[in-house]
């Protein structure tokens, strides 16, 4: 984390200093807050962003879900809407995991990251043969 050293863990975070911790921009922070009714910052004179430590954890959550596990915007406001800001369940133990299917950005339209994400590997293949 960018701030560990400069504040305390519950302290709050102006929008630049959890964008740096993110690693996104400003304005994609912004645009969250458009898109996830949860997740609002306290905003005093001059309309500066403070983060809770609340919507920091819900910041990381948004964050994991579209940039490492592959939703969209509409299935990850489908999952905070249908279970609160609770946590996906974890997949069991025992079991392989197969991660869920992201919403398409429009009915009947949108792309399946995973057929995506099975040609890049099949390119990346046969680029190193």
């Amino acid at each position: 984390m960018a701030t560990a050293g400069q504040k305390d863990a519950g302290a709050l975070l102006t929008i630049g200093e959890l964008s740096q911790e993110l690693g996104v921009a400003q304005h994609i922070l912004r645009y969250w807050e458009t898109r996830f009714p949860q997740l609002r910052p306290m905003q005093r004179a001059g309309n500066r962003r403070y983060y809770r430590a609340a919507d920091v954890d819900l910041a990381r959550k948004i964050h994991r879900l579209l940039n490492q596990e592959g939703y969209t915007v509409r299935g990850v406001q489908k999952l905070l809407r249908e279970r609160g800001d609770a946590e996906p369940s974890p997949a069991p133990t025992m079991a392989v995991a197969t991660p869920a299917r992201p919403e398409p950005d429009e009915a009947g339209g949108g792309v399946d990251v995973f057929r995506l994400i099975a040609l890049r590997d099949r390119l990346v293949a046969a680029l190193d043969s």
